[in-house]
């Protein structure tokens, strides 16, 4: 089951105002101008990121910055000179794939998430929208490697909230509709190929929370079921075996409390001999293989760090090699060319975004590429320290702190800065908003409260119906923690998050007052009711789901009133900053519009930022230079 989530990656934002600009001034005369780096030094386009191999190996495609958004250049591997094949100046391009001798990528409008799916040959001729409807989302099914100018992808463009998977020829536009979608009570909700690009499984709603798995041997029959769950227990297909007939890998916690990987008969609906791997702790849900060579290569999993189980010795000496090389970073192989003897490598720490390197296998040649932020020192970076804590009700919260450098980790002012989503979880690795924080002499705590995930099925259950309660209690008990410590100054803690994260900054302040000296929402939920009523028509399928997690406006009408912050604005007394999108489709505007008007009329000090070409987070660059410079003087006033 794909839960909706309220959070979308990489969250760091931005402004524009219906509070006056002569506040904002005020705001930036707390900056001051000693620091050794500026705003800008963390959230500039990098010059070169997010880089691509084609098929045959012989040429990089990468993201750049074309008059302050990101564009899609191209280069030989062995050449220098690079060019720009798209020219793009209102939006990022979020993300492209190579197909053939040209190039797919996805872009939608001031952040509605309606993406539109273009294609553009490598020399930058023949652009064309291959998805020119309005108000239509896509999303990639398969990119059919193998298959020339062909891809899967899904579209809702029979019916807002049902998606159907479409055959699309990127070199003639022609599309096809595979299959259909034709029940809104029950809809399917994900589909996949096999190793032929067939398109043999799919996902149902069944009984508004069950989950079916569907199964075809070939694409003339139709769909069988093969297995219904509970929306509590998860078995995602991964990809087929080997043999492509009726076996499948599966990421699945159904009869256990952790996600392991194993193996499906779809004949049988059974899991076929022992699982190929389980951790003790946390979910394992990534599975990795070789198509050329017909193998299992590895196993990632995340506890405090990212991890990898090797299940290939070729693959297990390439990593060693790439380790042995590169020295103390992460490393990830981000593409590889269809010979799987060319490779794009990526390396990152908690304290730099690192780099990009070319490796020739056959050449036995690893060749530097990019440093991805150069102009930032990792010597200047906070290492982003593991941590865990015990809840008032015994669960353990694991998280992460990062300390400011050249500082005594006492009595220190603290961002407390819980994630979004809520059903995702932080990572260790470099977060540019927490080294910003850091460089201001700022401790920064992330935990993973109760209803993050990876922490297995009774982990996430445990946070039902706990927006506002547990889950709050949990961010709670962490300030107490890091009070108890001696870390934190108690009359110097801040509460800042996104998403989520904006929801639960709005219920820190509200339902624990004497807690915090200042708190800044971004995109947050602040009345659940209104929420529910103005989601995506794509997340109405999950709508009851959404029911049993979050609470149902009827049955739960007087838990979700208690939980709702706009209700209870009395209590809030601290200073707020609120930042918002104006296209934001899963946080509506109306969520901060209401906090807002609200306060203001108690005569709470509340300081309200929009902008009119951002959604669910600011991309723009020149909206994150400004929301950060605000944030800075904001926290500068009210934690002196």
């Amino acid at each position: 089951m794909s839960k909706p989530n309220i959070e979308t990656p990489n969250l760091p934002g931005d402004i524009s105002l219906p509070s006056s600009k002569a506040d904002i001034a005020r705001l930036f005369k707390n900056l001051g101008n000693s620091q050794k780096y500026a705003v800008e030094d963390f959230f500039r386009l990098p010059k070169k990121s997010r880089y691509q191999l084609s098929s045959d190996g012989e040429y990089f495609a990468y993201l750049g910055p074309f008059k302050r958004r990101l564009n899609i250049f191209v280069q030989k591997t062995i050449g220098k000179r690079a060019k720009r094949i798209t020219e793009v100046i209102d939006r990022d391009i979020a993300w492209f794939f190579w197909k053939d001798n040209r190039i797919v990528f996805g872009k939608d409008e001031g952040g509605d998430e309606n993406f539109h799916l273009y294609s553009v040959g490598a020399d930058g001729n023949h652009l064309q929208d291959l998805t020119p409807f309005a108000g239509v989302r896509i999303d990639l099914i398969d990119d059919l490697e193998d298959i020339e100018h062909e891809i899967i992808i899904s579209m809702n463009k029979n019916n807002p909230q049902l998606f159907e998977p479409y055959r699309l020829n990127i070199a003639t536009g022609e599309i096809h509709q595979l299959a259909d979608n034709p029940n809104p009570m029950e809809p399917m909700d994900g589909w996949m190929t096999d190793h032929e690009g067939k398109l043999r499984i799919a996902n149902q709603i069944s009984g508004g929370t069950n989950s079916t798995l569907l199964y075809r041997q070939t694409e003339e029959e139709p769909f069988r079921p093969v297995l219904t769950t509970d929306f509590r227990e998860s078995v995602s297909p991964l990809f087929f075996d080997f043999e492509n007939e009726h076996h499948v890998y599966v990421a699945s916690n159904r009869g256990r409390d952790r996600s392991v990987i194993t193996k499906l008969d779809l004949l049988t609906g059974e899991e076929v001999g022992e699982p190929l791997f389980a951790h003790n702790e946390v979910d394992v849900s990534n599975l990795g293989y070789s198509r050329k060579r017909r193998v299992l290569t590895s196993i990632a999993y995340t506890t405090d760090k990212r991890h990898v189980h090797f299940l290939d010795d070729e693959t297990k000496r390439l990593f060693q090699q790439l380790e042995k090389d590169l020295g103390k970073y992460e490393i990830v192989i981000t593409a590889m060319n269809k010979a799987e003897d060319k490779f794009m490598i990526r390396t990152y720490s908690d304290r730099s975004l690192g780099a990009y390197y070319f490796f020739d296998k056959k050449a036995d040649s690893l060749t530097k590429i990019v440093d991805v932020s150069p102009w930032l020192d990792e010597a200047d970076m906070a290492p982003m320290k593991p941590i865990k804590y015990q809840t008032q009700d015994g669960l353990t919260i694991h998280g992460y702190l990062t300390l400011p450098i050249g500082k005594a980790s006492e009595n220190l002012p603290v961002i407390i800065n819980p994630h979004g989503g809520p059903w995702v979880r932080d990572t260790w690795g470099f977060n540019p908003e927490i080294q910003l924080l850091a460089s201001r002499g700022y401790a920064v705590l992330q935990m993973n409260y109760r209803g993050s995930t990876g922490y297995g099925r009774q982990f996430w259950e445990c946070s039902f119906k706990q927006w506002g309660k547990k889950m709050q209690d949990d961010i709670t008990d962490g300030v107490k923690w890091l009070i108890d410590e001696g870390i934190a100054d108690p009359k110097r803690v801040a509460i800042y998050g996104g998403s989520y994260g904006g929801y639960a900054t709005l219920a820190g302040v509200t339902f624990t007052p004497d807690l915090y000296a200042c708190a800044i929402d971004y995109v947050g939920v602040s009345n659940l009711f209104t929420f529910m009523n103005t989601i995506p028509p794509y997340w109405k399928p999950y709508l009851d789901m959404m029911y049993e997690m979050v609470g149902n406006p009827e049955k739960d009408k007087d838990a979700m009133h208690e939980a709702s912050p706009v209700f209870h604005i009395d209590k809030i007394k601290c200073p707020l900053f609120v930042i918002q999108g104006a296209n934001d489709p899963r946080v509506n505007i109306d969520e901060s519009d209401q906090i807002v008007s609200a306060l203001r009329q108690r005569g709470v000090e509340v300081l309200y930022m929009v902008k009119y070409d951002e959604g669910h987070g600011f991309h723009n660059e020149e909206n994150r230079f400004e929301v950060y410079k605000a944030m800075l003087g904001f926290l500068g006033k009210w934690l002196k």
